[in-house]
């Protein structure tokens, strides 16, 4: 026999408790697309709750059994049968918290609570002090976390997650969200929604666990709907299905377009509706309809709206041809983050509020922002706010493309001005940020600007490096003829992956590291005009990269409008440094890397993170060492309060160094395991709506 009710997770972590993971249970495993689902949540409940305390967000179940021999007035001990994954996660989310708390302002009031009441049972020792105790596999790096010691965040999956926790919590926050750290714990203690199940004495725990994880395929949102709107037509539902939902249903192709256009639908009302929503808020609104009729009529909108939402899967079925190239591209982009917003400027069209001419102007400003965002490294952050927030906050008054360009060049839109936008032509790495897809889209349309005549066929291309990833030694020695020998590696780190010096070919193996005389002879022969402008010139290097960055920009600027000019937003960021703090967040305690590995991975040269790095605080900047594996003559706390050893610190973390005081080389982060924190760090909030 079971017992279930809601509660929350302070509710079952307070008091004397502690949770005991089996040993037939698997070790930790969450891993990044998890972890950045549930930060998403929680932030997004942070921000809900800022507006109304009352608000929550149910996350799951959690199935406990009582651990027979436990006496009255002892400390109560419980088996996770089920959920610990999802509590073991969230305790590490805890214990993050603390510790940033703890680091910006040492708050010792929310950093005790969260330690004494909900990580720890103060006043009980090992092996009762624990509130959760994993299994033995994890345990130790458990507790290097909650303990906070040295060790804590390791390389194991239990030392990512925390890790992960961390960097997400070092990230600034825009002001006008209404939340900090403070309210992020306050939002998984109290306004995360969990369903407490409990066993009795003599259930078999293991069985029950068995038929938790042989569960059959479950109804999506979809399925949920259908059933429920079929169930209120009582005498009409035959007629329906077979004019109006059938129809639907084959115009949109397959079952997932139906539960996105439901979604759609809500989000055009209410802006922070999760897609996992779909069935709870169509079902809440529906709720209010009490005859047949009204059922009906809600169908046969829906099925109007659906015929809007197929000319944003089927562009070419728009008669218009400008709002027809708008939609084309936005679908070649493949983003679904502007989805709200497109489908509302239909609408708006279709109800007689707006030209087509007017709709094509406001596509191409949303278009504008997500290639101005790529290429100055803010992809895809927050977008999945942004678009939903504008169906609601357009001004009506206006024309709805002036309307759009308004909204989307005021507050923290990251709309790149012209000047921002050229900077970061030229030095930001474009060919290791963001999707490769829209890398390939991005130079795709730029090839378009240069009104070739041939069609460019995009399957049948590829990004192709001009000056290559790694240098011959016939590269080397001509860059070094004209720039230096000892700035070659510096000069290239800086500008391989930038914009000017990236094109496309159909070629890209055969040209590879060839020289750059045999290079323009194959570019000149292209069928792609980009190709043809690069084998004008005699030589290749930073001189002439910088050069192309410079024109490919003005012919961006010209085709992509930047934000409004009469609206001024003074935000000072750079992409750049900001992907750096998250990486070194992420860096696992006992290990290291040096100044050139982590220029490599970002994308710049070594020199100017070095000295970002010796002016401005960073995350973990100790870890940083010189190639050599020594901590760096220069290196300082930025502290200036702080003095101890960074040795020390790091022989306390985990790393061991040899007699002559260099970091041992088996515990240096290869370039492989740093890109692959770097794609952790770089989380897309478009994976899971």
């Amino acid at each position: 026999m079971v017992a279930a009710q809601e509660t929350s997770l302070q509710k079952i972590l307070e008091g004397t408790s502690q949770y005991l993971v089996p040993l037939y249970q698997r070790p930790y495993q969450w891993g990044s697309d998890n972890l950045e689902e549930l930060w998403r949540d929680v932030t997004q409940l942070a921000e809900d709750r800022a507006e109304d305390v009352e608000t929550t967000h149910f996350i799951g179940s959690v199935v406990l059994a009582p651990v027979h021999g436990s006496v009255a007035g002892s400390i109560t001990r419980y088996l996770v049968v089920d959920g610990q994954q999802r509590l073991t996660t969230l305790t590490l989310l805890l214990a993050a918290i603390r510790d940033h708390l703890h680091e910006i302002d040492n708050a010792t009031r929310d950093t005790d609570r969260i330690h004494n009441q909900l990580l720890t049972n103060q006043y009980e020792d090992d092996p009762h002090r624990l509130k959760l105790l994993p299994t033995q596999a994890d345990r130790e790096a458990y507790a290097a976390v909650i303990d906070g010691l040295p060790t804590a965040g390791g390389d194991d999956n239990i030392g990512a997650a925390y890790r992960f926790f961390r960097a997400r919590l070092a990230e600034p926050v825009d002001p006008e969200l209404g939340y900090g750290a403070v309210q992020v714990a306050q939002a998984v203690t109290s306004g995360l929604s969990v369903v407490s199940i409990s066993t009795h004495p003599g259930d078999n725990v293991h069985r029950i666990f068995q038929s938790l994880n042989n569960t059959g395929l479950k109804l999506t949102q979809g399925d949920l709907l259908r059933n429920y709107l079929f169930m209120r037509m009582p005498t009409r539902s035959e007629v329906v299905y077979r004019t109006l939902w059938r129809p639907l249903q084959d115009a949109l192709e397959n079952n997932d377009r139906l539960e996105t256009l439901f979604w759609l639908d809500l989000l055009q009302t209410t802006a922070k509706v999760k897609q996992t929503q779909t069935f709870a808020g169509q079902q809440n609104r529906l709720d209010r309809f009490a005859h047949e009729d009204e059922i009906v009529a809600e169908i046969e909108r829906i099925a109007a709206l659906g015929q809007l939402y197929r000319l944003m899967l089927r562009p070419d079925e728009e008669t218009d041809p400008a709002v027809r190239e708008r939609l084309t591209r936005l679908a070649e982009w493949g983003s679904t983050a502007p989805a709200p917003l497109v489908l509302h400027l239909l609408v708006v069209r279709d109800r007689g509020d707006a030209t087509s001419g007017q709709v094509a102007r406001a596509l191409l400003y949303i278009e504008s922002l997500l290639v101005r965002r790529f290429l100055v490294g803010r992809a895809t952050q927050g977008l999945n706010r942004l678009f939903p927030a504008a169906v609601q906050e357009l001004d009506t008054s206006l024309p709805v493309d002036e309307a759009l360009h308004r909204y989307l060049s005021a507050g923290r839109k990251h709309y790149a001005s012209n000047e921002k936008l050229t900077e970061a032509i030229l030095v930001s790495p474009l060919y290791t940020t963001g999707r490769a897809t829209q890398r390939k889209t991005m130079l795709t349309w730029i090839e378009q600007l240069f009104n070739s005549k041939e069609q460019v066929v995009p399957t049948t291309l590829t990004v192709e490096h001009v000056m290559p990833q790694t240098l011959s030694s016939q590269w080397r020695s001509e860059l070094g003829a004209i720039y230096g020998p000892d700035r070659v590696d510096e000069l290239h780190d800086g500008q391989v992956h930038t914009l000017g010096n990236l094109t496309l070919t159909g070629y890209n193996e055969n040209l590879g590291n060839l020289n750059f005389d045999r290079k323009r002879n194959m570019l000149r022969a292209s069928s792609i005009r980009m190709n043809q402008a690069i084998a004008t010139h005699s030589e290749w290097g930073p001189k002439q990269i910088e050069q192309r960055g410079r024109e490919l920009a003005q012919l961006i600027i010209r085709a992509w409008p930047g934000p409004d000019a009469g609206i001024t937003v003074n935000i000072d960021d750079n992409p750049l440094w900001e992907s750096m703090d998250r990486l070194l967040t992420l860096l696992p305690a006992g290990h290291w890397t040096t100044y050139g590995d982590l220029a490599k991975v970002l994308g710049t040269a070594a020199q100017p993170l070095g000295n970002r790095l010796a002016t401005v605080p960073a995350p973990n900047a100790h870890r940083v060492l010189t190639s050599q594996g020594e901590v760096s003559p220069s290196f300082r706390w930025i502290e200036p309060d702080r003095t101890d050893n960074p040795k020390q610190i790091l022989e306390q973390e985990g790393l061991r160094f040899s007699t002559g005081g260099r970091a041992a080389p088996s515990l240096r982060i290869s370039l492989k395991h740093l890109q692959e924190l770097r794609q952790a760090a770089e989380y897309d909030p478009e994976a899971e709506r």
